[in-house]
């Protein structure tokens, strides 16, 4: 089966057509994640020396979640039809000195190894957290800048050019599918135990997940209680490139990756 066949079943041409991003085409869904034992293994590897967090592992599972399994989610829409992306790039969202978010791409993130993508993403936060702008804090400050008439024509402008009709315009960094495959973002940093995504409107992003506060649970194991360390985990998935089915699957594989952390090191 070549890739247009694949990706561009009856149903999803129906759903590219039917469906507007992001306001009618949100699929939402939420998971509870025991991470007691990922997060002992995660201090193990701290204690030797590596900088990792919950949000390293979760980046190397998400990505390699699509390219084992699930290829629906590294794709974006274009002129109506479902294309593939030629990489698995992952957005993960970061919170700057200033308190202002911003995001840094893994470039490529499912082909990484875990050494490669700690001293990647490590570097880029650090570099953001600077205050070096990313291309997605340009394009905000340059946004922001504008008079709101003219802000408001532009931002119609650019999103029909490059999500409307797929116009790619390297020079000026436009294209339908720049942005990344999916977006990460670690709200229980923030002090949220829970929350809901939106699909934001000016990427083609297949889902945005959330991960949320960790707290103290008991859980039933083997027919006995426990207190574990539960993490909320929400989705937001684009219905226009995939459907609930794809992210049970995609569930499914990061709670098979927790109870095996060993595998993707």
């Amino acid at each position: 089966m070549n890739s247009d066949e694949q990706f561009n079943t009856p149903w999803r041409r129906v759903a590219s057509t039917i469906y507007k991003k992001p306001t009618d085409s949100k699929i939402l869904g939420g998971v509870e994640l025991d991470v007691t034992d990922l997060e002992s293994f995660i201090s193990e590897k701290r204690r030797e020396g590596h900088k990792i967090t919950l949000t390293h592992f979760f980046v190397m599972t998400l990505a390699r979640a699509i390219k084992e399994e699930i290829p629906e989610f590294n794709t974006y829409v274009r002129r109506g039809r479902i294309l593939p992306r030629p990489s698995i790039d992952v957005a993960v969202s970061v919170l700057r000195s200033d308190g202002n978010m911003t995001s840094v791409i893994v470039p490529d993130a499912g082909n990484l190894s875990f050494d490669e993508l700690e001293k990647y993403m490590n570097t880029e936060i650090s570099r953001s957290r600077k205050g070096n702008e990313s291309e997605a804090m340009q394009g905000k400050n340059f946004l922001a800048r504008l008079p709101w008439p003219l802000r408001n024509w532009f931002y119609k402008t650019y999103r029909a050019l490059t999500l409307n009709w797929g116009v790619s315009i390297p020079g000026l960094g436009m294209a339908p599918n720049r942005n990344g495959s999916f977006l990460l973002t670690n709200i229980g940093t923030l002090g949220l135990d829970y929350g809901f995504p939106a699909l934001l409107p000016t990427s083609n992003f297949s889902f945005v997940l959330v991960m949320g506060g960790i707290q103290k649970k008991p859980v039933v194991i083997n027919d006995s209680v426990a207190i574990r360390r539960i993490m909320s985990v929400t989705i937001a998935i684009d219905h226009r490139m995939a459907d609930a089915s794809h992210g049970a699957l995609l569930f499914r594989y990061m709670k098979q990756a927790i109870r095996n952390p060993e595998r993707f090191w």
